[in-house]
């Protein structure tokens, strides 16, 4: 996405106290989709995420930065958050997610213990994350992660 649109949405979002997580538009001609993701400390409700929707769509109609870089060419709005199915790439996201089981991909370059593995988040900081695997801790270099998903726990039984 064109940096110019994601700094205009970067500072409304955070007027409001959230992260900017993701900016895409797709589609072709006369069906294009513009999704901005959202994230918070402690998640988004959905009142919370209308007003935001209202904000960002008067933000896109009026911001002559918006305009240059959207054209003039119809597009569908979509602000939403992160949901599960969005990999894990930021250090806040790890925090974000403490205490949620993940399914992780590592490279090779991680001490020769490349593959996949799941465990639960049990610490992180800026470089690195904590995973209980099997009743046991493994550190990982958050550098060395290729791909991380939170898995859905229907039936969690310590929540």
């Amino acid at each position: 996405m064109d940096d110019r649109l994601t700094a205009v949405l970067t500072d409304l979002v955070a007027a409001h106290g959230l992260d900017l997580d993701d900016v895409t538009l797709g589609g072709g001609s006369g069906n294009r989709m513009l999704r901005v993701v959202v994230d918070a400390e402690g998640g988004v409700n959905l009142d919370r995420l209308a007003e935001i929707s209202r904000e960002v769509s008067a933000a896109l109609d009026t911001d002559p930065i918006a305009q240059k870089v959207l054209g003039q060419a119809p597009f569908t709005l979509e602000v939403t958050t992160r949901g599960v199915d969005r990999p894990l790439t930021l250090p806040r996201h790890w925090h974000r997610n403490h205490g949620r089981l993940v399914k992780v991909t590592v490279s090779d370059g991680s001490g020769g213990k490349g593959g996949a593995l799941t465990g639960r988040i049990v610490g992180n900081d800026d470089e690195r994350v904590v995973l209980a695997v099997g009743g046991r801790e493994r550190t990982i270099a958050l550098s060395d992660i290729t791909r991380a998903l939170v898995q859905v726990e229907l039936n969690r039984k310590d929540v």
